[in-house]
């Protein structure tokens, strides 16, 4: 009975040690201790990154928000999405904006054995530079979520893991450039990285367009507090 109660115990400490990383986006104190970003040292600079793309109607439309504002940003980056529009993936590049890997297929790495979290890491990486002809240095888990075996494959990769410390909650079908825009920029100050979408491939249909109606008040308010969009 004990024997069944000590396995019992392990695999339920086991189970909880896998999973831990996956709480950092609901609770950053654990973050730092894994290792996982979720600000940057800096005494003016806010990054603004994007994750999902590319996207036909809504990577083109962030793009043309951030360049009329001037504002640099890092796009996170699906690989099967860049598959079917690398030129978009090279505009963002060609743009000077930082181009970065969020997978190849958006999947939950809790649900991804080893081999196949390796195979889906390096298509992603492959897919991204073909299209940029740029390196990956940093990395960001589908909703954020990690697990130990892919921060050691991550970090084997010479990436660095990136979450964020602001964000908008831009994909879901409620949001409204009012709310994106506040919820993005409450409490704002230097070195905070804001998380948005530039797509609606795994959020709600036309999302994105609430996200590009945010970016105006977004860049307004960053500058209102001194300080201005950096990239990571």
């Amino acid at each position: 009975m004990r024997s069944r109660s000590l396995l019992a115990g392990a695999a339920a400490a086991a189970g909880a040690a896998w999973s831990l990383p996956a709480l950092a986006p609901v609770v950053p104190r654990l973050a730092s201790p894994l290792g996982i970003q979720l600000s940057m040292e800096s005494r003016e600079g806010v990054a603004l990154t994007f994750d999902d793309g590319p996207h036909p109607e809504g990577t083109p439309a962030v793009l043309d928000a951030l360049a009329a504002a001037g504002a640099p940003a890092t796009f996170f980056l699906v690989g099967e999405q860049v598959e079917r529009h690398p030129e978009l993936a090279a505009r963002v590049a060609a743009a000077g904006h930082r181009v970065e890997l969020h997978c190849h297929r958006h999947r939950v790495l809790l649900r991804m054995p080893p081999a196949a979290l390796a195979r889906d890491l390096d298509r992603g990486a492959a897919m991204l530079a073909e299209a940029t002809g740029r390196p990956i240095g940093l990395h960001r888990a589908p909703l954020g979520i990690y697990t130990p075996a892919a921060l050691a494959a991550i970090r084997q990769r010479g990436w660095r893991p990136v979450l964020w410390s602001r964000w908008g909650h831009d994909w879901r079908r409620s949001a409204t450039a009012a709310s994106i825009a506040a919820e993005a920029t409450g409490r704002l100050v230097a070195g905070d990285v804001i998380l948005l979408h530039d797509a609606d491939h795994y959020n709600a249909h036309d999302s994105w367009r609430a996200t590009v109606a945010a970016l105006p008040a977004i860049l307004d308010r960053i500058a209102a507090q001194g300080l201005r969009p950096v990239l990571l």
